[in-house]
């Protein structure tokens, strides 16, 4: 196995505890304790060991510790994205930790150990001591686990099984025809190689062995013989061809299938899937994994089916010559057939593990190609070489750990059948010494057990990659089975003709643990324009979000023109919506695609009216092929403030009259800002827009400003009669006036205007 480098970071809680721990001591869990009482980030340690609790809060020097007793208690708690551990003796609380839930499973393994060891030492049986730890992080492993949980992400479900390529019957039902077809062909072609062993029994016994003992050779027997031989071969050849080209060809089309249907399902998903997976590793699912699924389609099913029948037809035609003989040449079968079934339970988990493991080197590919910018621009080369090389270390080491279970079964199998072979040849000459068989059945006995045997050996070998395309197809099926939080209506309402009034009603909104919005309630009128303002994380994205219905809300509902969101089909209600983002992102393709990427259909004239409006055609018609010019991907080789235009002119194409703009002009110069500005006073006519800055100055011409603070709306108001106010609208202003570093939290409602009167004072 390769050596996997510890972590030092991880790793050194040992050096820390090495000279606290006592003879006979053993470290029976760690978690890494991040943060401080306060919650702000660092580096301590809990530990437990098979006689004491010890632990280290971040920043402190000394190290607690308590004897493990029967009065102790060890308990988990999880409140707003924090876990806490409190250790207790039922009368009182003696110490608490906190931890990011990074760290979840860790904690978890630790109190179950400290439960573990406490009720053991009452009982006077101590656990006994780990016998490994990870070679990354350095962390007690148990002694069936294979794999650090620490290191290695948490499994998204149970292991998958062969009986899920079953479900691929979905995908292969609209060909059973051409599979029934494909079936009947590999019947026949099986058949026909089973004829030449079965002619060579008359050739040995009415041929060859009468020659032998002076009788003369019949030329006409001998060329009945070998016709009916080549006969054999040529229909065996003619059918094999047929059925390889039918089922290539619907090995195909169902693996083409796949791969279109999951990446359609995946276009469906919400937001909140895409923000628990990495892109590398959902690309590897619908490329590498289908390519597998498909070639296993292809060519290992196809070969595992005529495995079967030739075993099965075979087995018939030598209980037909000789039943005696024929159970002989099945012993090894039993033993085979166990040893199947304990590398198949063995390499069924191990499969998924090499492809969680390769996707992270997919990963590392799938961060470092887009930023490769950042990369060379911060000199992190050989950082991000470092983590590739980890990452294909990591991905060595469980392959390397599943070729010692396969590269002992292989050989075994093949010595058990070299073994049944001899077992044949040895009872076959004592039949023949009997006069019980002839020389020609036990040859045309031997021609049949080679075949029967490869056949076999090949099968048992099929085992390997039947794994393979179960654990893909459970990542496959991960994906469709996956339902999305934003789900189509069961009976989608028509969306009416959309005039832009927005209704946000006692809207309530929870990122998992995490409550983000608070009853947030809103009404917008047709056509007007509203500025969101706030600190980062007060909730504006947010509200966004949900209008869009990126997500749905957790209470309350969304009303447009007084229909729920919710109730009208996602594309149906998208289509009036227009939006531009902070980070414009561009395709790869043409100008004029881009611009048209919400209306295909669009002609040269409306994407040429849409860049004008957007104060984009006179920049495009300065590009060597102007509007089909070609744009890199991200939109490299154009600047922000073009790209933010391309974006607008996008936006204006598809005439909506629901309008959002998240920060459209934070990332671009003062120059630039002037004419982004200008685009969007044309994109703002006539729509109700909802705009989101941090440059409050953008936002003068907003019908209604609305300050957000910690998930709740707390000032609502034109500019002026919010600066009239001296409350939070204000302190914002004024902070950016001055150009002061205005990171600090809203202050409590009840408390603006108080604090605004003593400033003003």
């Amino acid at each position: 196995m390769t050596k996997i480098e510890p972590d030092p970071a991880t790793g050194a809680w040992r050096k820390e505890l090495g000279h606290r721990l006592v003879e006979g001591e053993n470290v029976l869990a760690a978690l890494p304790v991040d943060l401080d009482a306060s919650l702000r980030f660092g580096q301590g340690w809990l530990v437990v060991t098979n006689r004491r609790l010890l632990g280290r809060m971040p920043g402190a020097e000394p190290w607690s510790e308590w004897t493990l007793t029967s009065g102790l208690s060890l308990q988990l708690a999880e409140q707003s994205g924090v876990g806490t551990v409190e250790l207790g003796n039922g009368e009182r609380l003696l110490a608490r930790w906190h931890y990011t839930l990074a760290h979840q499973r860790e904690a978890q393994r630790l109190v179950q150990r400290f439960g573990q060891q406490v009720e053991s030492l009452a009982h006077g049986t101590p656990l006994p001591a780990p016998e490994r730890a990870c070679e990354r992080c350095d962390l007690p492993l148990e002694p069936d686990e294979e794999e650090c949980p620490r290191c290695t992400p948490e499994p998204e479900s149970t292991s998958p099984s062969t009986w899920t390529l079953l479900r691929l019957w979905r995908f292969a039902r609209p060909y059973r025809w051409q599979l029934l077809a494909g079936f009947l062909l590999t019947l026949g072609s099986t058949g026909a190689t089973l004829v030449p062993p079965y002619l060579t029994m008359p050739l040995m016994d009415e041929v060859l062995i009468p020659y032998q003992n002076g009788k003369p050779i019949e030329p006409e027997v001998v060329a009945l013989y070998l016709a009916g031989l080549l006969g054999a071969a040529l229909v065996a050849w003619l059918l094999g061809w047929a059925r390889t080209y039918i089922l290539a060809l619907v090995s195909e089309r169902i693996g083409a299938d796949l791969r279109t249907t999951t990446y359609e399902h995946l276009l469906k998903l919400s937001l909140e899937y895409f923000g628990g997976k990495r892109t590398g590793d959902l690309m590897a699912r619908i490329g590498s994994e289908t390519d597998r699924i498909n070639i296993f389609l292809s060519l290992h099913l196809l070969d595992f089916a005529t495995d079967v029948l030739m075993i099965a037809m075979t087995a018939l035609i030598l209980f037909s010559i000789n039943p005696w003989l024929a159970l002989v040449t099945l012993l090894p079968l039993p033993f085979i057939a166990w040893l199947i079934h304990i590398v198949r339970e063995r390499l069924r988990t191990g499969f998924e593990k090499v492809d969680r493991v390769w996707s992270e080197v997919t990963n590392v590919l799938a961060d470092t190609i887009p930023g490769i910018r950042v990369v060379k621009a911060f000199a992190q080369e050989k950082r991000e070489a470092q983590r590739f090389r980890d990452a294909n270390r990591h991905n060595l080491a469980v392959n390397d750990r599943l070729n010692r279970t396969w590269s002992l079964f292989s050989p075994t199998v093949s010595l058990l059948t070299e073994v049944g072979l001899l077992v044949v040849w040895g009872f076959g000459i004592w039949l023949i010494a009997k006069d019980q068989i002839t020389v020609g059945v036990l040859t045309a006995f031997l021609a049949y057990i080679g075949r029967f045997y490869t056949r076999l050996d090949s099968m048992s070998r099929i085992v390997s990659v039947t794994q393979k395309a179960a654990a893909g197809a459970k990542r496959i099926f991960d994906i469709l089975d996956h339902v999305s939080s934003v789900p189509e209506p069961a009976q989608p309402v028509p969306m009416p003709e959309v005039k832009g009034r927005i209704d946000v009603r006692n809207v309530r909104f929870r990122y998992g643990h995490r409550e983000v919005l608070k009853g947030v309630s809103l009404s917008i009128a047709p056509g007007e324009m509203i500025g969101l303002v706030g600190h980062s994380g007060s909730g504006k994205s947010t509200l966004v979000n949900l209008i869009c219905r990126f997500y749905d809300v957790t209470e309350g509902s969304i009303r447009v023109d007084g229909t729920d969101i919710r109730s009208v089909a996602v594309a149906d209600f998208r289509r009036h919506i227009g939006l531009v983002l902070q980070e414009p992102f561009l395709f790869f393709g043409t100008i004029a695609e881009n611009i048209a990427y919400g209306k295909p259909d669009a002609t040269r004239e409306e994407i040429i009216a849409a860049a004008r409006a957007a104060h984009a055609h006179e920049f495009i018609m300065r590009l060597p092929h102007g509007y089909d010019s070609l744009v890199g991907e991200r939109g490299q080789g154009l600047s922000g403030g073009e790209r933010q235009r391309i974006s607008i002119a996008r936006a204006l194409l598809i005439d909506p009259r629901i309008l959002i703009l998240d920060e459209a002009t934070s990332s671009v110069d003062t120059e630039t800002e002037k004419e982004i500005q200008k685009a969007l006073d044309n994109l703002v006519q006539g729509r109700t827009t909802i705009a989101i800055a941090h440059r409050l100055s953008t936002l003068r011409r907003a019908d209604r400003l609305v300050v957000m603070d910690r998930g709740e709306i707390v000032e609502v108001g034109p500019h002026d009669e919010l600066m009239a106010r001296k409350g939070a609208y204000w302190r914002l202003y004024e902070a950016q006036a001055r150009n002061v570093d205005h990171e600090s939290p809203l202050p409590e409602p009840g408390s603006w205007e108080k604090d605004g009167a003593a400033r003003a004072a």
